[in-house]
């Protein structure tokens, strides 16, 4: 891919993203850029761009996963980016932190979600690329254009290829719906949804399943993955309800805790994710595919001032 702008365009990655951004840079058609990250014996770190950025478009590529650490990590980049002269700097962050405190649920607490976009906002970024925020909503949280994109345009090809006979798609709660009915748009099948309470975070009291699974082929969507509590006890339903099988499809792999052996003890066939987060290790019931390729379309996009549109019309690039 290449850059039609007079202007350098020049890709960075934050050090716990530097194997998405190696991709991202590979598939956009550019060499990553030289960025170093010096620490100081008490923990803490600076981050220095071993090259000019002036006039340039500069892409910093980090996702902001726990430890916060990497939300730190960028916002030093965006501000040394900023102090260095860079024409336009764009915050690329596969995966955004922090997103699920994206409201008040009950009194006193934090609205994380909107204080980290106030903060990315006003470190010096003029644009934001993400996928599949918790809430679409947080959007609005910036004061700069963000491009949402949407995992959808990977796991829909790849849910087709499966051939599943007697295929339905499954929101493993209620927030999820609105994202099972994409899918269910662009492959024309059926739709269940769980009713789900919790006693706590990460730990479900019940689970209601309304619609009817009975040798049907299902494939649960969601955006996270974090303990997998929720999609292994909605597989273990399913399958007591007389499903022939249950697969998940989860864009960010958080999956802490026991999340590695909750998988594996369960009744999915398979975990299809997303590398916007790295693995903590193998599992045989994990697939991994990558966003590198939508990014570095994106990224093209943006620098080249066209629309990005055509990526979301699934229905269309699958279905010519």
């Amino acid at each position: 891919m290449g850059n039609f702008s007079d202007r350098p365009t020049k890709i960075f990655a934050g050090e716990s993203s530097r194997y998405l951004a190696e991709e991202i840079a590979r598939a956009y058609g550019s060499p990553l850029g030289d960025k170093s990250l010096s620490r100081f014996s008490d923990g803490e770190f600076q981050p220095c761009f071993n090259e000019s950025v002036r006039g340039a478009d500069v892409f910093l590529i980090q996702s902001t996963f726990a430890p916060q650490d990497n939300l730190m990590e960028l916002l030093l980049m965006i501000d040394a980016a900023k102090r260095a002269s860079a024409h336009y700097i764009t915050a690329v962050i596969p995966y955004f932190g922090l997103a699920r405190q994206d409201r008040k649920d009950k009194p006193r607490v934090a609205i994380g979600a909107r204080l980290v976009a106030d903060m990315i906002s006003k470190a010096g970024v003029y644009r934001v690329m993400t996928m599949d925020l918790h809430a679409a909503q947080i959007q609005g949280f910036f004061s700069v254009p963000v491009d949402h994109l949407d995992s959808s345009t990977i796991f829909i090809p790849y849910i087709k290829q499966l051939k599943l006979e007697n295929l339905t798609i499954a929101a493993p709660d209620m927030g999820a719906a609105p994202r099972a009915r994409v899918f269910t748009k662009h492959l024309g099948c059926d739709m269940v949804v769980c009713d789900k309470t919790r006693a706590r975070a990460n730990v479900i009291e019940s689970i209601t399943l309304i619609g009817d699974v009975k040798d049907r082929d299902v494939v649960i969507v969601d955006d996270i993955v974090d303990t997998a509590g929720t999609i292994c006890k909605v597989a273990d339903e399913m399958m007591r309800k007389g499903a022939r099988s249950v697969r998940a499809m989860c864009t960010h792999p958080v999956l802490s805790g026991k999340a590695y052996q909750n998988i594996e003890n369960s009744a999915l066939t398979e975990l299809v994710v997303t590398n916007t987060i790295p693995l903590k290790q193998e599992s045989s019931k994990i697939k991994v595919l990558s966003v590198a390729d939508i990014f570095a379309k994106t990224i093209q996009s943006v620098t080249e001032n066209t629309s990005i549109s055509h990526l979301f019309e699934i229905s269309v690039r699958q279905n010519p």
